[in-house]
């Protein structure tokens, strides 16, 4: 259940790839370089397409190209998103008085008035004879959920929750792997108008309590074990712990049902509900869905609290608009229950696309596990982190030459910068036909702000353009919006999936300290970012973990798509520091191929290469090779808290180790801190 990312260093080895660096069918690829563009017959059958001629009909309005429908998107706000709600067809048992009452930020008050429910949307998807859902694990095949069972479950599961007690407004907690259990558990709580939460059992009891224990949850659904890369994890330990610190449990049901608790069997066994016999709870627009977790690296994680409708209305613009699925498609992405993927995934029920779900270890038996799970399910979409594409290019994996992808059409690399040979590696590797739609986004409103578009080309390095409804823009320090310079990522106008609010933060101080603290009104998203001016849009790493070199901002994307291109070298994280006297030193840390030595030969090739392909300011001061990068769980590398230990701080101080994908990768960045701090901060 851990990301997919850390297969990278934590036991995975490969053999050093054999190209020296990104290369589409023998030639070099370059940022920008066009690598594919869809054919006029795709275009015309995308739902983008379809939906803009619908809009420009309805509104008299002309939409000559992308651009000028997203900006529509982005100045015409009711207009767009009640053309959203139509075009949908989102049910609501109460009409909305309007669609946005207030353009503020925060404080905007979408659809005020209306009264629906996110799983009610699920739950009129029902396909019967095909499957809701389908499931792999590393303890059996491919296996389908048919709907008619999955709906069932839901009735069944959420007439018991309300049964036991459960009312509007009562948590719902999950500590449960990547089955098809815990998408039935987050239905059927929302059905009720429960507030879901869930983190993957490889978390520690402090780790979820300190997610969970903010909600005081009503019911807990939980596993007291998981396998992962061919070993079973016993977590009855941790179970027992986390259930002792949420006094507030009411119910607790386990999927082996061990004892004093319920067993999920038996709370299925109970009898059938009748779809006409059941009724979804009609909730405000902005009633809280479920709660999402920052990463936590330092301090308890904000608890992101996402509405009903704002999910709704956004996961199936993005979905069905910008990435071109549709009923009946299969869509994999590998993701934890832990992870903002999973809701996504989730989402993709409410307009009936397939979720593929996998629990297990992403390299385990193979390298290419996760691609005969594409084959097997006949996914039109794959997604997994672009840390999954470079052990892909370490262990010699071309899936085109093992596997029959015939029904892939798109692939969405996403979680962290994508280098563009990272985008080659698909055309070569996969399809030359394939869809490559990278996407950021991020936790904060669960979908993304750049990303994909159907109709558009892709380019190497670069993403396609700006959502919908997503005023992204880059700012310069004075707030001025910028077009081809690296710019703060800041979003203009209000979007229904922003947050309704942080957990425990009732005056909402937390809330605008988090995103509005430098533009009152502005959301500050905390990434480095770029707009070319034909839309491409580069996500450049955290703007709080500046490489500010002699007053030139750096992203750290920038060092990455250099260093990580060389064969020797797996991963790295750099940042800089600002010393006394206007002193400034910037290690750079590298985890190394097996066989490679970090050689005069290597630095001096690193350091060549940073200078020529962007300029002596991305040269770092010192390049230190360790065995692991710090990474979060859902695979971001840790920065700031580096940057932060290097400066003095402890590491108890900087990361909380429940957060992190492997604590131990901390420990030599410990060591270093310690016996290189007078040389740099003398």
């Amino acid at each position: 259940m851990l990301p997919i990312t850390l297969g990278l260093h934590q036991g995975l080895r490969m053999p050093p790839a054999a190209t020296t660096g990104p290369t589409l069918r023998g030639r070099e690829v370059r940022e920008g370089d066009l690598l594919w563009t869809p054919s006029p017959e795709r275009v015309e059958g995308t739902r983008l397409t379809a939906f803009t001629r619908w809009a420009a009909q309805r509104t008299g309005r002309t939409f000559a190209d992308y651009a000028q429908l997203w900006e529509w998107s982005t100045t015409e706000l009711e207009e767009f998103w009640q053309a959203i709600w139509d075009w949908f067809d989102v049910r609501s048992s109460v009409p909305h008085t309007a669609v946005l009452k207030a353009r503020t930020m925060p404080g905007a008050v979408w659809f005020p008035g209306a009264r629906l429910n996110w799983a009610e949307h699920v739950l009129r998807s029902e396909r019967t004879g095909e499957p809701a859902l389908l499931f792999l694990s590393e303890r059996e095949p491919l296996r389908e959920l048919p709907w008619e069972q999955f709906t069932r479950d839901v009735r069944v599961l959420a007439t018991y929750l309300r049964e036991h007690g459960v009312r509007p407004g009562d948590r719902v907690a999950a500590y449960l792997p990547n089955v098809p259990e815990a998408m039935v558990g987050l239905v059927a709580a929302a059905s009720v108008g429960a507030t879901w939460a869930s983190v993957s059992p490889d978390f520690g009891a402090r780790g979820a309590l300190d997610r969970f224990g903010q909600l005081e949850p009503v019911v807990l659904i939980a596993t007291d074990s998981y396998r992962y890369g061919g070993r079973d994890f016993d977590r009855s330990a941790e179970l027992a712990g986390l259930v002792a610190g949420l006094p507030g449990l009411r119910e607790v049901i386990t999927l082996t049902g061990i004892e004093g608790t319920t067993a999920w069997a038996e709370v299925l066994a109970g009898p059938d509900v009748p779809a006409d016999g059941f009724a979804c709870e009609q909730v405000p627009f902005d009633h809280p869905l479920w709660v999402l977790f920052s990463s936590g690296t330092t301090g308890l994680p904000k608890a992101l609290v996402h509405g009903h409708g704002g999910i709704l209305l956004e996961q199936l613009k993005t979905q069905s608009l910008l990435m071109d699925l549709r009923a009946g498609d299969r869509a994999f992405f590998f993701t934890t229950t832990g992870w903002m993927m999973w809701n996504f995934l989730a989402s993709m029920l409410t307009h009936g696309v397939v979720p593929v779900l996998y629990d297990g270890n992403p390299a385990h038996p193979d390298a290419d596990v996760l691609w005969r799970a594409a084959q097997d399910s006949r996914a039109r979409f794959f997604g997994a982190s672009p840390t999954f594409v470079e052990v892909m290019q370490q262990a010699g994996v071309v899936p085109r030459e093992r596997f029959d992808l015939a029904a892939l059409e798109a692939v969405m690399p996403a979680g962290s910068p994508v280098s563009p040979a990272v985008t080659a590696w698909f055309y070569d590797a996969v399809s030359a036909d394939v869809w490559v739609a990278t996407g950021s986004g991020g936790t904060d409103c669960c979908t993304g702000f750049v990303g994909g578009v159907p109709t558009l080309p892709v380019r190497a390095g670069e993403i396609q353009a700006r959502s919908l409804g997503v005023a992204a823009q880059a700012w310069d320090d004075e707030g001025r919006s910028i077009t081809g310079q690296v710019g703060e990522l800041v979003i203009t106008q209000p979007m229904p999936s922003m947050p309704v609010r942080l957990w425990g933060d009732d005056d909402g101080s937390r809330y605008r300290a988090s995103y509005f603290d430098r533009w009152p009104g502005v959301w500050r998203h905390g990434d480095f970012f770029r707009v070319n001016g034909r839309g491409g849009c580069f996500v450049l790493g955290r703007s709080d973990a500046t490489l500010n070199r002699q007053g030139v901002r750096i992203g750290t994307a920038e060092v990455y798509r250099v260093v990580e291109d060389l064969p020797e070298v797996l991963t790295s994280l750099v940042v800089d520091l600002d010393l006394s006297g206007g002193r400034f030193f910037m290690p750079l840390f590298v985890v190394l191929a097996p066989g490679a030595e970090l050689t005069a030969e290597l630095e001096a090739t690193i350091r060549r290469r940073l200078r020529e392909e962007y300029s002596p300011r991305h040269v770092p001061d010192a390049i230190v090779a360790v065995g692991a990068i710090p990474l979060t769980r859902s695979g971001k590398k840790m920065e700031v808290p580096v940057r932060r230990l290097l400066l003095g701080a402890r590491a108890a101080d900087v990361a909380d180790p429940s957060a992190m994908a492997d604590p131990a990768a901390l420990d030599e960045l410990v060591e270093y801190a310690r016996t290189h701090r007078d040389p740099f901060l003398s």
